[in-house]
């Protein structure tokens, strides 16, 4: 991994005077994607709100794409190419499915290809038959992918993923499977927060797991995998 797109490092974060995170550390390459794996309340979202700037008190080092994003706004942080996909989906019901995915698109970045609603909805079958529909008339998985799709329109390069496998059905999980790898063949990296370690294995190059906002593992996916006492000390229900 020679072209890291992300580092953290020492990164604490606090909602009021409870401190959620400590000193975590990680990073993603370009082209990589890579799991913030733990149970719910881990710190998973807090890392990744506090990457987006969402959070007011934090410290450490983030740097994305050659810059020190810690302190930024969010729509600047967006602007250097660090998309999100929020769990709560946060897409626009009043708009249709084209109108949503116009509302997200930016300029095309020279080092990646650009997304287009056309290459959009070649990765997203249901949203090419749904695109003049309100988004309000999707079901939470389509609204799901709309959100992901949306996102892509930013052209990023990274896209921070929380939690897409969540509540949704099994066919939506399969095409959530195959939407990351189209991204990452397309050279966009990914940051995925997930509970799933099936979902996790079948995209992720490497692996973090995270507990009580600490980081209590850094390795491959397949090391993950082939460790049972990380993963029911720190995965397992």
């Amino acid at each position: 991994m020679t072209d890291t797109l992300l580092t953290v490092n020492g990164l604490n974060a606090f909602y009021g005077r409870a401190q959620i995170l400590f000193d975590v550390a990680l990073t993603v390459c370009r082209g990589e994607v890579v799991a913030l794996m733990g149970r719910n309340g881990a710190g998973k979202s807090t890392t990744f709100k506090a990457l987006m700037g969402h959070l007011d008190h934090v410290s450490g080092e983030m740097v994305f794409a050659g810059h020190d994003i810690r302190g930024l706004p969010t729509h600047r942080i967006a602007r250097l190419g660090l998309g999100f996909v929020p769990e709560d989906r946060r897409i626009f019901t009043d708009l249709t499915v084209m109108e949503n995915l116009l509302v997200g698109r930016r300029a095309k970045r020279p080092e990646l290809p650009e997304w287009t609603p056309a290459a959009l909805f070649e990765v997203f079958p249901n949203l090419a038959e749904a695109r003049n529909r309100s988004a309000a008339r999707m079901s939470g998985g389509e609204q799901q992918m709309l959100t992901v799709a949306r996102t892509l329109m930013g052209n990023p390069l990274l896209v921070l993923l929380d939690e897409p496998s969540e509540g949704v059905s099994p066919v939506i999980v399969d095409a959530m499977v195959n939407m990351i790898r189209t991204i990452k063949a397309q050279g966009v990296a990914i940051l995925l927060s997930e509970q799933n370690l099936h979902f996790a294995r079948a995209v992720s190059d490497r692996a973090y797991v995270i507990e009580k906002g600490h980081i209590r593992y850094s390795g491959s996916m397949a090391e993950l995998s082939n460790d049972e006492t990380v993963r029911r000390n720190y995965l397992t229900l």
